[in-house]
């Protein structure tokens, strides 16, 4: 199981290298046969051709121009290396180049006719073929053929030359020998190297697959060796980085299960104890509205982590649709100062900025714009410490955007959680400040209203000095 993809890759390229190799091997045998049948058939021909127009122009039926046209076919069938002879209309062969002919006037050729259908087709002005001419031979020849004529265009008889075609076979089989040996080495060495290349691409594979199964029991821990800088090496890097993703959101996940855990546990005990004290009369009644405060102030904290788990349910499963209408930012943000007056208030802060905003018009979905900067505007109030300075703008930049950001004074958010401050489940507290109200929530759900809006917030934050949030969004959504 584990090698099947080494294997796929590995027998895919090998069978097709094969096949690629004796597609070459046919089509060379293919162009190689035809070159020498077709040399073989002009030469033939051309051979046939001289000692026709000889015989054509010939007068002299005596024997002394037999024994020189003897002579000039064994020339010729020297030079071809193969037989000529010469037959009549009929196909009777009265002379032959052989040696036997030569010494009795007879041979294995002139003992037979030659059949009819091939003096019809020579008679047309040529023949060619590669075969045992109807049976004449016992083996492979190439035979050409042309007719001669009387001097009134008469057909006389016929001029065969035949050579053997074995020596085209030997040559062949020794041309496929030399032609495998030379593929041999190389395709040897091509198989070692694709080895080698399979294995180095399906390694990194395989770690991965069992990284992947080691993920899926909730072991993050092993990561894949980045080698070169290929695909597979960019692969095994965003896997890691995946990895490091997976790892953190994991922690975090725990980490907003546990304090989740005891967000819920811590006032839902207090709430019981002093129902219960009040009910069994524990408390006196002169102290009973005192922790009935404490009883509001923790249901009220309840309400505020079942909101934002709500609201980050909704936003990720889609269910949060914008509707967007068109309002002026800053008498939004004025709202949300007024629902905060009493904090506000109570740690005598100071709210700058707005005075000097004009009347900017944003169009977007109201209430999730509200949320932002709620969201943003309590994490502000949180984190600023008494007598301390909110400053607040509101502008339009130079490409019709709207900005509006929020500096608080304060701890800041030292810069190694700067990366991680608008991650889900990251617990705020932990970069800023003690304060244990936070649910880990509240800015990653700024940053996805704010991404459904097509904008941008970015955050700066100088240590024990101050920390500003700014939001960029387009002037109209659509």
């Amino acid at each position: 199981m584990k090698n099947r993809l080494f294997q796929k890759i590995f027998m895919t390229t090998a069978i097709a290298m094969l096949i690629s190799t004796i597609l070459i091997l046919v089509l060379l045998s293919i162009s190689v046969n035809n070159y020498f049948v077709n040399d073989k058939k002009q030469l033939l021909t051309d051979n046939c051709k001289t000692v026709s127009s000889v015989l054509s122009s010939q007068t002299d039926n005596s024997e002394k121009f037999y024994v020189s046209l003897n002579g000039m076919i064994r020339v010729v069938s020297n030079a071809v290396l193969g037989e000529t002879y010469v037959c009549d209309s009929e196909g009777n062969v009265f002379i032959c180049s052989c040696t036997e002919w030569n010494t009795s006037k007879s041979c294995a050729h002139s003992k037979s006719t030659i059949p009819q259908n091939i003096l019809n087709i020579a008679s047309k002005g040529s023949f060619f073929e590669v075969g045992r001419l109807s049976g004449r031979f016992e083996n492979s020849f190439y035979t050409a053929a042309t007719p001669f004529y009387s001097f009134d265009g008469k057909v006389l008889g016929f001029v065969f030359i035949s050579s053997r075609a074995s020596h085209l076979q030997a040559m062949w089989s020794e041309l496929s020998q030399i032609y495998i040996i030379c593929t041999a080495i190389p395709l040897t060495v091509l198989f070692v190297f694709l080895y080698f290349m399979t294995r180095k691409i399906t390694r990194p594979i395989n770690h991965m697959s069992k990284a992947a199964e080691n993920m899926s029991k909730g072991d993050f821990s092993q990561r894949i060796p980045v080698e070169g800088d290929d695909e597979i090496a960019t692969l095994a890097a965003t896997f890691n980085a995946m990895t490091d993703s997976l790892t953190q959101l994991e922690g975090m996940r725990r980490s907003f299960i546990a304090n989740v855990s005891h967000e819920l546990r811590t006032p839902m005990t207090t709430i019981g104890g002093f129902i219960d004290g009040i009910l069994d009369g524990t408390i006196p009644p002169d102290k009973q509205e005192a922790y009935l405060t404490i009883v509001s102030s923790e249901v009220k904290r309840l309400s505020r982590l079942v909101q934002s788990m709500l609201s980050l349910a909704r936003l990720e499963s889609g269910e949060m649709k914008p509707n967007p209408t068109n309002f002026i930012l800053s008498e939004l943000i004025c709202d949300v100062l007024l629902s905060q007056e009493q904090r506000i208030d109570s740690k005598n802060l100071n709210i700058e900025g707005l005075d000097d905003d004009s009347d900017v018009e944003l169009i977007a979905d109201r209430d999730l714009i509200y949320q932002v900067v709620y969201n943003l505007l309590d994490n502000a109030i949180k984190f600023t410490p008494e007598n301390g300075t909110i400053d607040i703008s509101v502008l339009q930049d130079e490409n019709k955007n709207i900005c509006f950001s929020i500096k608080n004074d304060g701890k800041g958010i030292s810069p190694e959680h700067l990366k991680y401050i608008f991650d889900r489940f990251y617990k705020s507290d932990k970069a800023r400040s003690a304060n244990k109200d936070g649910t880990g929530l509240g800015l990653y759900i700024v940053k996805t209203i704010v991404d459904i809006h097509k904008g941008s917030i970015k955050v700066k934050s100088q240590p024990d000095e101050f920390t500003e949030f700014t939001v960029t969004l387009p002037k109209r959504f659509s």
